[in-house]
């Protein structure tokens, strides 16, 4: 038997050509993993736990996409840091709708409670503008500095070459640390 990863390639495999019961075996097995890597994310577990359920639901809709061009592992960060990230928007957009409601809930602010939470949030702010100014910069940036890919694993999935990887890494660090300096 091999390694738990490569199980988990495996498995997707079989998961993409239509197993079913390879598909439930792989998201059971990859539960842990995925809510782990959600909080890295959310700083309020209840918020990684949503985040991780999105994701897990993504993986199960879109196993049929997966082509085995890069790891199962890649891929499923992808989908992480994308679900994490519009778990994180979709609660923003909750957040101020119920401070336009007739009466605000009295929650604490994740900022003032945990340094921790605050610069992960900062840093959810900070990719959010870059997304919408840079967009092709914040993928490398986010499997490089919060997947922890190496390079050459980033090139891969993004179809991009190593030395365009590290640039972009470099330009989206630069407009991130622009944007967090700038919030001080």
């Amino acid at each position: 038997m091999g390694t738990r990863e490569e199980e988990q390639e495996a498995l997707a495999v079989r998961a993409a050509a239509g197993d079913g019961s390879a598909l439930n075996e792989l998201l059971a097995s990859i539960q842990p993993n995925v809510l782990r890597r959600c909080a890295r994310f959310l700083p309020c577990y209840q918020d990684a736990e949503e985040a991780c359920q999105d994701v897990l639901l993504q993986v199960a809709r879109n196993i049929g996409s997966f082509q085995g061009r890069s790891k199962f592992s890649t891929w499923l960060h992808v989908i992480i840091a994308n679900g994490s990230r519009q778990t994180y928007r979709s609660l923003k957009r909750r957040a101020a709708e119920q401070s336009h409601a007739e009466a605000p809930v009295d929650v604490p602010d994740a900022r003032t409670t945990s340094v921790i939470a605050g610069s992960r949030l900062d840093l959810l702010d900070a990719l959010e503008q870059l997304e919408g100014r840079r967009a092709e910069l914040v993928a490398p940036m986010v499997l490089r500095d919060i997947c922890q890919l190496d390079y050459k694993e980033i090139a891969l999935h993004l179809g991009i070459p190593e030395g365009t990887v590290k640039s972009r890494i470099h330009q989206a660090r630069g407009h991130v640390r622009e944007y967090l300096v700038a919030g001080l």
